[in-house]
């Protein structure tokens, strides 16, 4: 089947599609012994592409679910001594992180070796549901769950508006289930601070689709036709328009 060179060039692992438009612009990739153009198109299984002068190979769709644990780090950072989702998984290259958590969070991130479905899986244009477990200090009262739902300025910015409910009370913490569109950086801690309720936990039980099932930490499941189907075909999310005031 036909596609555009630079998503064949990204499912081959060799970067974004972005990335490899600049391979295409820097005269790189051919085809069929012909240097490439951008918008040009390929067939994988018929046409001979080459980059570098070496033919290009499409590995099988693979990909892992995992319950990152506390203290694992979700991008490798050599000399650190700490160890990385990486290190948890079978070693496949090329592996792309999907839903980074940063070192004191837990739970479910995917790694696939899809470059193309990893780009659009973490592009905020995207803003596919994650669903997380909080717990957090105190017992938050009706008003302060309404402001974080509504959202917060972070930045100079509002947050997006995100579903908050109390799970459950646990001594003077409270389990809250979250669920957000928006992927700022240590969004949720930086909020409840914000809100006078700091985090004391944070798990992450489901990306889109997936979720983050029996897994317990350290663990991991490969990723299964019907969800890499689903990762594929979700739809970019476009916020509703406020509705206009009626004439007259």
């Amino acid at each position: 089947m036909r596609e555009r060179l630079q998503k064949i060039l990204a499912r081959a692992g060799l970067g974004s599609r972005r990335e490899g438009e600049e391979l295409i612009r820097q005269g790189r990739v051919t085809v069929n012994g012909t240097p490439a153009r951008l918008g040009m198109s390929a067939d994988p299984e018929r046409d001979e592409i080459q980059v570098d002068g070496r033919r290009i190979r499409i590995p099988p769709l693979t990909g892992f679910a995992l319950y990152k644990p506390r203290g694992v780090l979700s991008d490798p950072m050599p000399g650190s001594g700490k160890p990385s989702v990486y290190d948890l998984v079978p070693p496949v290259k090329p592996l792309y992180v999907v839903g980074r958590l940063d070192a004191r969070s837990e739970g479910l991130v995917l790694l696939i070796n899809d470059g193309d479905l990893a780009h659009r899986l973490t592009h905020p244009r995207y803003e596919h549901p994650k669903v997380y477990q909080v717990l957090v200090e105190g017992r938050p009262d009706s008003e302060t769950l309404e402001r974080w739902r509504r959202g917060i300025f972070l930045e100079g910015r509002r947050t997006r508006p995100a579903k908050v409910q109390i799970i459950r009370y646990e001594g003077n913490q409270t389990w809250l289930l979250v669920e957000m569109r928006e992927g700022r950086k240590r969004q949720i801690r930086r909020i409840a601070a914000r809100l006078g309720h700091p985090v004391r936990r944070l798990i992450r039980i489901r990306i889109g689709p997936v979720t983050l099932g029996r897994l317990k930490p350290g663990q991991w499941r490969p990723l299964t036709s019907q969800e890499f189907q689903q990762l594929r075909t979700m739809k970019a999310h476009t916020p509703k328009a406020p509705p206009r005031p009626r004439a007259g």
